[in-house]
């Protein structure tokens, strides 16, 4: 597979997405850019904007394995992560793995579930493995975690702490569909449901195999001094205590080598990095004002040093 390929494959997706899911093409561009840069996704809005929807789609969209867990407060680690189970006739032990052994892993409201199963997922997420009783199981390849969670309800949920917000490369707010969208999502679902009719239309193979080609999208060494006085900002800014920590470096960086992709060029610009900037940096970054905090208030800090930065410009030419 060459780079100039990946564009392809991408766009086949966006339209097989298309197929089910009305607008959010924006959100579906940051999907692919997850999943492409080996990364996951927090998917956060008000219930009914079609977070699972959208979620489900993309996973019939690629020919691999699917699992879907409804996170709930009695939900324990081993109903994500598998159990061994003591066979009493032979008097062994057999491991039976849970839900997180697959391709995408659907975690739907996943702040409904108690800290220590939450956490349950950091070790899958980041190292692409499970320890269970002291035997390390590998996860199948290409892994992706896209979780949901509804920000207006606080009676039985259970934050995500930053530990393990930092976990997830991108976090999405959907939004509501204009009038003009919610007509035609009126009208698509009006009879038979779209999704039962879909098709993959990628594999896995192709999924890894573009895992592995990304990191040749090149990036000027100016645009990488950009890139890095972005994440040093966050780090000094009056209005923030908790900066970007090194992995949100390196997912930012991820993030904007697939986006260039998506856009058809083999290098990053500045004005990927200003796309991918909140989506990547906005849910790891913690404001001074930490009680109701609302994500305007986040984004508009990001935009002040984004504001504040240089921008690299193009060298004149003789």
């Amino acid at each position: 597979m060459e780079l100039t390929e990946i564009p392809v494959l991408t766009n086949k997706v966006k339209e097989n997405i298309g197929q089910v899911v009305v607008g959010q093409e924006d959100t579906i561009d940051l999907l692919l850019v997850a999943m492409i840069a080996s990364g996951h996704v927090l998917l956060e809005d008000v219930p009914g904007t079609g977070k699972t929807l959208i979620a489900k789609s993309l996973a019939t969209s690629l020919a691999g394995d699917f699992k879907r867990i409804q996170f709930t407060p009695d939900l324990l680690p081993t109903d994500i992560t598998g159990i061994y189970f003591y066979r009493q006739q032979q008097g062994d032990f057999e491991f039976r793995p849970g839900p997180v052994f697959t391709n995408l892993l659907l975690a739907d409201e996943i702040n409904r579930a108690t800290p220590r199963t939450q956490s349950s997922l950091l070790e899958s997420m980041e190292e692409r493995q499970v320890t269970i009783d002291s035997v390390t199981h590998t996860l199948a390849q290409p892994f992706m975690v896209i979780a949901t969670q509804n920000p207006i309800e606080s009676q039985g949920t259970f934050p995500l702490p930053e530990a393990q917000l930092d976990r997830f490369m991108i976090k999405i707010h959907m939004g509501y569909p204009t009038k003009e969208e919610g007509i035609a999502i009126l009208k698509r679902f009006n009879g038979d449901n779209p999704l039962a009719v879909l098709d993959s239309v990628i594999t896995t193979e192709e999924v890894a195999a573009m895992q592995q080609l990304y990191s040749q999208v090149t990036i000027q060494e100016d645009v990488l001094d950009y890139l890095a006085e972005l994440i040093e900002q966050t780090r000094h800014h009056e209005q923030i205590i908790l900066g970007v920590s090194p992995r949100g470096s390196q997912a930012l960086l991820k993030a904007v080598q697939v986006y260039a992709l998506l856009q058809g060029r083999t290098y990053v610009i500045p004005d990927d990095i200003k796309r991918m900037a909140k989506p990547v940096l906005g849910h790891r970054i913690v404001l001074a004002k930490r009680i109701g905090v609302k994500q305007e208030e986040t984004d508009q800090v990001l935009e002040s040093i984004l504001a504040k930065v240089p921008v690299p410009t193009e060298p004149e030419k003789d």
